[in-house]
């Protein structure tokens, strides 16, 4: 696995962020916006399959994800491959590592990626002075406790089929949740089945199989690298779940 492609300078700073364009996104008072701006260090810039932060690494940097998307995951000692979770645009990564000192599971770069990044150490003073940043922090992590809640369930207790159209489902949800873009709008979640497989706690063959009986009934399409739904309003009946409503998110 390589290490990020390169750190650079910042490039796009914080008054021109193109998140703060989008609806779903909450926008920051001047104060904040300069407090945020003084904080962020540089860029980095990361291909596909590349990696962001390893398990058991201090990295002094924090991340919020500003374009791509990336994954959360564990290896046992044998190979295999947990997914925990996925990352796209306003996501914050490496908040773990602040806490307990050294990162307890590692982020990849699904597609190519850029990500702010803000000195790990200076965290202290945003909760000191900026009370409001300091709750869009606790949002964010208690979101990600939420999204995990719902991964344990779904591998817990849903049948394959049921899991298999929670994920794509939840990932449909969150791209539009990250967009500006019309409800009809149709979107390729960038994943392999081996990503679906990961993720699902399931081998390969039944993933595939899985996979296949929904795309069968005409509720995903499976592209070359990739997935396009077709049908999310099916899909949330068959994972019997729906999208949180959390109206305009926070981010850093």
């Amino acid at each position: 696995m390589a290490n990020p492609k390169s750190v650079g300078p910042t490039r796009i700073p914080c008054e021109q962020c193109p998140l703060r364009r989008r609806l779903n996104f909450r926008d920051f008072s001047p104060e904040e916006l300069a407090f945020i701006q003084s904080l962020k260090v540089g860029e980095l810039q990361a291909e596909a399959g590349m990696s962001i932060m390893r398990e058991g690494e201090q990295n002094p940097q924090l991340y919020t994800v500003l374009a791509g998307w990336g994954f959360r995951y564990k290896i046992l000692e044998d190979g295999r491959r947990q997914i925990l979770n996925y990352v796209l645009p306003g996501d914050l990564v490496g908040l773990q590592g602040n806490v307990m000192r050294e990162m307890q599971h590692s982020v990849e770069a699904l597609t190519k990626m850029t990500l702010c990044m803000f000195e790990r150490d200076k965290l202290p003073v945003l909760f000191q002075t900026h009370p409001s940043l300091a709750f869009d922090i606790t949002w964010l992590a208690a979101r990600e406790e939420s999204m995990l809640d719902e991964h344990l369930l779904s591998i817990g207790r849903r049948s394959a089929r049921e899991r298999a159209a929670y994920l794509l489902a939840f990932l449909d949800s969150r791209i539009r949740a990250t967009s500006d873009a019309p409800p009809e709008k149709s979107f390729a979640l960038p994943l392999t089945q081996q990503h679906v497989a990961d993720t699902l706690g399931l081998s390969l063959v039944h993933t595939n199989k899985t996979l296949r009986t929904l795309a069968d009934q005409g509720l995903i399409r499976w592209l070359d690298r990739g997935c396009e739904v077709l049908d999310a309003q099916r899909l949330y009946r068959v994972a019997e779940w729906r999208p949180p409503v959390e109206g305009r998110r926070p981010f850093i």
